[in-house]
């Protein structure tokens, strides 16, 4: 293997694990057996969701995830793998709940596991953070909330007014 192809590796490498080390979130997952139209599809909802998928080839991957000082997710490095992450720290859900969404879908997609602010995350784990709601959904719940004994009052104070007018 000439020196200029190794030095390329080794860049792809170090360019990914710097990625790795800002991700606030890493999905590994199993994308084998999915049609051209379901990956684009898939690619377009995270890159929309500012979240990123990088399909590597295992060995690139484990050496970029211990340049990073990621450990725990080697057992997740075998087979067809794809890398999901995001760096938004605002919503780290957004990557689990969009693969989970496919995943429920398309019988062929399956996570293996995953990492979240730091500590790796079991698949059961991932599962229960995609079924909470989004940052939006979280704000508008608390809005609602916050909102209930206001309208509780105006509907009082209206109940009064119209048993005044009778």
């Amino acid at each position: 293997m000439s020196k200029a192809a190794i030095a390329a590796k080794e860049k792809l490498v170090a360019d990914f694990a710097e990625e790795l080390k800002e991700a606030k979130a890493i999905l590994v997952i199993d994308y084998l057996g999915l049609t051209v139209e379901e990956v684009t599809n898939l690619r377009k909802d995270l890159r929309d969701s500012n979240v990123k998928m990088k399909v590597i080839k295992n060995t690139y991957l484990r050496r970029a995830a211990e340049k990073a000082g990621i450990e725990g997710l080697d057992d997740t490095f075998v087979g067809p793998t794809a890398v999901v992450y995001t760096a938004d720290a605002d919503d780290i859900t957004e990557p689990a709940r969009i693969v989970s969404k496919y995943e429920d879908d398309i019988d062929a997609l399956s996570i293996k596991g995953g990492m979240l602010e730091g500590k790796v995350a079991s698949q059961d784990e991932i599962k229960k953070l995609a079924s909470i709601p989004g940052r939006e959904g979280l704000l508008s719940m608390l809005l609602s909330v916050l909102q209930a004994p206001v309208r509780n009052v105006a509907y009082a104070v209206k109940a009064v007014a119209d048993s005044k007018d009778e």
